[in-house]
């Protein structure tokens, strides 16, 4: 079904939630670095729609939002599924000659709920990495005092105030959230199969113990065998599954140390660290190309639709791991080290590029590209015409729209872009 929208489509917004100033700064701390600023702006201009008792807006037509924020439909679209994808938002169409939306805001996650997230907490350390996080958890963490010497006098309730009958209203606005979604890739008839039942409950498979599973197979990229084995090694006596070992277990499976997360090689560049929309060149096109695709999809592509070997992939997750290169950086580091290289990832070859990279504090494609670009004709002042030719990325020439690139670069160009259309 088409859950696009035309800018004459009508939308209501109504509020399931209660909505506060603090609410405003958690998206910011929390949620901008994930689903980035229009999507933050989206949220906002919904929640400005609301009535002035905050309960639900009138009728207005996506236009409205159009104006208001100054973006296509196609980039509303998009700002509206990050929103859905994180919980702040659920959408539900009515199909007519003229479709009608109904948009439903949920609260952000306060920060206590945010960095107990089984996957919101990760996807946020992935996005702004370790110093940025550990800046953050300083902000909010608890602070202690030392009561020591002090005696608490605080009143009771009964001490103070007296009771009388009176009836109980159950229908008062409250708090919501709303909850993450996961389309689940696990096969739960294989892991029933799988586990006998004098070693596994009937009700060991509970709505909430899927939930974690699923959780867990998104985060660490397991399949059903591998999430199979750890949930053998996770039951109790009675055939429960432990939810604290299950979490340790998967873990240390993945031979995490206490401050690592899981594998970054299938993440895209964050919303936050795009390009801006709007340019259509062939070189624009290139850095569309290096922020939308994962370092896995990547490498993937060069080896021409090979899986990558274990070898590059630990590779590749040093660089976004240790290093903290941003995405998109490592995409253009490793077409730029295979070329150079002669289409080997050498360690030490590529970390040394990586280290230089970093210390240039490189957080694009397009700054990456221009690096790598201004690096290599620094190194290469000696070489002749030809020899460049054979060995820089075409994505060198800054101005690729123009009749100076070779028939041999366009096609690469054209190439390298055809995969991902």
């Amino acid at each position: 079904m088409n859950d696009d929208f035309l800018p004459a489509d009508k939308y209501k917004v109504i509020n399931k939630t209660i909505l506060s100033e603090n609410d405003k700064k958690n998206l910011i701390s929390f949620y901008m670095p994930i689903i980035g600023c229009t999507a933050v702006s989206l949220y906002l201009t919904l929640w400005q729609d609301l009535n002035y008792k905050e309960e639900n807006s009138e009728i207005f037509i996506h236009r409205h939002l159009m104006t208001l924020l100054k973006e296509s439909k196609e980039v509303i679209y998009q700002a509206r599924q990050s929103l859905e994808a994180v919980g702040l938002l659920k959408t539900y169409v009515k199909y007519e000659n003229v479709k009608t939306f109904i948009y439903e805001i949920y609260s952000p996650l306060l920060p206590n709920e945010f960095f107990n997230h089984p996957i919101l907490n990760i996807v946020l350390y992935n996005n702004i990495g370790s110093e940025e996080y550990d800046n953050l958890i300083k902000i909010y963490q608890k602070k202690k005092y030392d009561y020591s010497q002090y005696t608490d006098i605080t009143k009771k309730m009964d001490e103070v105030y007296k009771t009388e009958n009176f009836n109980i209203k159950n229908d008062i606005k409250d708090r919501n959230i709303n909850g993450i979604i996961l389309n689940s890739k696990i096969n739960y008839d294989q892991i029933s199969a799988s586990i006998p039942k004098n070693v596994m409950s009937d009700k060991a498979l509970n709505k909430k113990n899927k939930e974690l599973i699923d959780n867990l197979s998104f985060v660490y990229n397991f399949d059903t065998l591998k999430m199979i084995e750890l949930i053998r090694g996770s039951l109790n006596e009675f055939g429960m599954i432990d939810k604290s070992a299950l979490r340790l277990n998967a873990r240390k499976s993945y031979n995490l140390s206490s401050n690592s997360l899981p594998t970054l090689v299938y993440r895209t560049q964050p919303e936050y660290l795009k390009k801006a929309s709007g340019d259509n060149s062939l070189h624009a096109q290139i850095i569309t190309m290096f922020e939308s695709i994962s370092p896995y999809d990547f490498l993937k592509y060069k080896n021409k639709g090979a899986i990558p070997t274990n070898k590059d992939l630990k590779l590749v997750e040093g660089l976004l791991l240790d290093l903290e290169l941003p995405p998109a950086v490592v995409n253009v580091l490793l077409d730029y080290c295979l070329r150079k290289n002669n289409n080997k990832l050498t360690t030490a070859y590529v970390e040394t590029i990586a280290g230089q990279w970093k210390r240039a504090d490189l957080k694009t494609a397009e700054e990456a590209m221009k690096f790598a670009e201004k690096e290599h004709k620094k190194l290469n002042k000696k070489i002749t015409v030809e020899s460049k030719k054979i060995t820089e990325p075409a994505w060198f020439n800054k101005n690729i729209e123009s009749t100076d690139v070779s028939d041999q670069e366009q096609k690469e160009l054209e190439e390298l872009l055809k995969e991902f259309k």
